[in-house]
């Protein structure tokens, strides 16, 4: 009986961070496609985006300039939470990123369903929103225990 229950706790032992990990990859590589249209579409801003209203300071800036900070934000911020390196850190980029999104362009279009996201109905706010939710869990709990911080954070305790 005592085999079995220690090999539950190694089990879970292991287990322990996957959450963490799943999380740190589904968001981050939504964040890292996004930029990655961004980026891909050149360093001038569509005239939707440009037509957009920003929030102070961002409203101060070119509309230009907001779309290359957008695409270079999701994609380096997004890079860093899928290795887990300052996760926290980007995680709360990324909640900025997505506030500006949400205030400039998602929320006065309502409520929107995964199954509308690709049309001009599903621009809502409820992914935003989903994403918000997720972000805020990496930054309450971090990387977790199979992050690029935490193999980093061993070798110098190993040293």
């Amino acid at each position: 009986m005592n085999s079995w229950l220690s090999l539950r706790a190694k089990a879970l032992a292991l287990l322990d961070g996957v959450g963490l990990v799943l999380l740190r990859l589904w968001v981050g590589q939504e964040f890292v496609l996004a930029g990655y249209t961004k980026l891909s579409s050149g360093i001038h801003a569509p005239e939707w985006f440009a037509g957009l209203s920003f929030p102070f300071p961002l409203g101060l800036l070119p509309a230009d300039l907001n779309w290359v900070a957008a695409g270079l934000g999701e994609v380096v911020l997004g890079s860093a939470l899928i290795l887990g390196y300052c996760s926290r850190l980007s995680a709360l980029g990324l909640l900025f990123i997505t506030y500006v999104a949400v205030y400039s362009v998602h929320f006065d279009l309502g409520w929107a369903g995964w199954n509308q996201i690709e049309s001009d109905a599903g621009l809502g706010f409820k992914v935003p929103l989903m994403l918000v939710v997720m972000l805020l869990a990496l930054v309450a709990q971090g990387g977790g225990r199979y992050s690029l911080q935490t193999c980093i954070a061993d070798q110098r305790t190993a040293q």
